[in-house]
């Protein structure tokens, strides 16, 4: 191995780090991530692609993504299909606003250029400083509460009730029994910060699964992959649903969320290594990265929380990303045991990533009724909507409105206003169509 070559790349001397010691990194940051294989995977199929497919894309789509930002910023943040937006894409894209997968797709490739005109401009700040925080955070909460219901859901915890709208499961059903039981697992793993808890949570739900009899086996096979379903998925983006009014409410949704969250996200992660100067780059390697999920046939990619496990482990250069990206390419031959994963082993870690983001609820401003309506009106109405870009609407068009009777109509932004308008106007086709 050239370390000189290592050297000229990545300066790791310069940055008080060694191979060793990234290779170790990007380890733990692939152990600490992978379950999003399984996870994104099973939600993209419920938009309509080829499981094998789904598998796939999420696993070229994160090996390329980690490579291109360890590269091209040099600094250890991990890129992958993100929690929330993938939800985003399945159940409110297609399934709500009536796109077919490719049209999806497509608009996802649009939101990556925009991402890309944002970033290589002064805009992004604007647009940051447009936006209230409230919102924001609101934004992030209701994606956990919408996570929390879809892993209720897929667990079996919670059911369509014949005298409410959702009910208590059965919990003698033997798949309920092994989503409890591995949530269990799963919590005690969490709290006791166990790394790669996530991943450990998928073995030990899928053991749980075999023994009482809940997992499918009968399409295991690690004779040879499947890769004819991939070519159905890659470059598959379908441009003839731009026409309809839904289509751009789609992208400005998913514009809107994947912007914001990559803001925060990759602002924390360059702090959190002493290295603000990285954040243009890192954060134009992440709107590139957005732009080739929809080539590659995923939902959004995001800079992800789970960076955080290979800084601890003493990442500090883009090799740690490299790393973590060449493990995603071995993953390939694993493929025929993502197959199999039951929903039982995948739902607990819906459940605590969703917990997790609804611990953002703290920074709402409870005190400023204008701040706190909008906000909760977001959390609740992305859930109980399902529809995320509902939600968002919802909030949006309250906000300016509330300022408005309060008399502090000249604090709202003028591109507060307009977004207000345009969901507004997406509320006002959705009545008369």
């Amino acid at each position: 191995m050239d370390k000189s070559l290592f050297e000229r790349i990545f300066q790791l001397s310069e940055n008080g780090t060694t191979i060793k010691r990234e290779i170790l990194a990007g380890s733990v940051s692939y152990f600490t991530i992978v379950y999003i294989i399984a996870v994104n995977s099973l939600i993209l199929s419920e938009a309509g692609l080829p499981m094998d497919g789904a598998i796939f894309a999420t696993i070229l789509l994160s090996a390329v993504s980690c490579i291109i930002v360890g590269l091209w910023s040099n600094v250890p943040i991990i890129l992958v299909p993100g929690m929330g937006i993938n939800a985003l894409f399945s159940y409110t894209m297609v399934e709500s606003m009536g796109l077919s997968w490719q049209g999806a797709l497509a608009a996802v490739f649009i939101t990556g250029v925009i991402f890309l005109l944002v970033a290589f401009s002064p805009f992004s700040r604007v647009l940051s400083d447009s936006i209230p925080v409230s919102l924001k955070e609101a934004i992030t909460v209701g994606l956990g509460f919408f996570l929390m219901l879809l892993g209720l859901e897929k667990g079996g915890l919670i059911t369509k009730g014949e005298t409410s709208i959702i009910a208590l499961g059965e919990l003698g059903d033997p798949e309920v029994m092994v989503s409890v039981l591995t949530l269990v697992i799963a919590l005690g793993l969490f709290i006791k910060n166990i790394q790669g808890s996530f991943l450990i949570t998928i073995i030990a739900g899928c053991i749980i699964a075999s023994v009482f009899g809940t997992i499918d086996l009968s399409g295991f096979s690690w004779r040879g992959l499947d890769f004819a379903s991939y070519q159905h998925v890659f470059f598959s983006m379908s441009f003839m649903e731009m026409g309809k009014f839904e289509f751009w409410i789609a992208v400005f949704s998913l514009a809107m969320v994947i912007i914001f969250e990559n803001i925060g996200l990759v602002h924390g992660h360059v702090a959190s290594i002493n290295r603000p100067e990285r954040y243009q780059k890192a954060f134009r390697a992440t709107g590139v990265s957005v732009l080739l999920s929809g080539v590659f046939g995923s939902s959004p990619t995001v800079a992800t929380v789970e960076t955080a496990a290979g800084v601890a482990s003493g990442g500090r250069t883009g090799f740690t990303s490299v790393i973590t990206g060449l493990f995603f390419i071995l993953s390939i031959l694993f493929i025929p045991v993502f197959k199999v994963i039951p929903d039982s082993a995948i739902a607990p870690i819906l459940i605590i990533i969703g917990m997790l983001m609804l611990q953002n609820i703290k920074h709402l401003r409870f005190d400023d009724l204008s701040e706190s309506i909008p906000a909760i009106m977001v959390i609740a109405m992305i859930p109980f909507t399902y529809s995320i870009a509902d939600g968002m609407a919802i909030g949006f068009i309250l906000y300016p409105v509330l300022k408005l009777v309060q008399g502090k109509g000249k604090q709202v932004p003028i591109v507060l206003y307009i977004i207000a308008a345009l969901f507004l106007a997406y509320f006002v086709f959705q009545a008369s169509s």
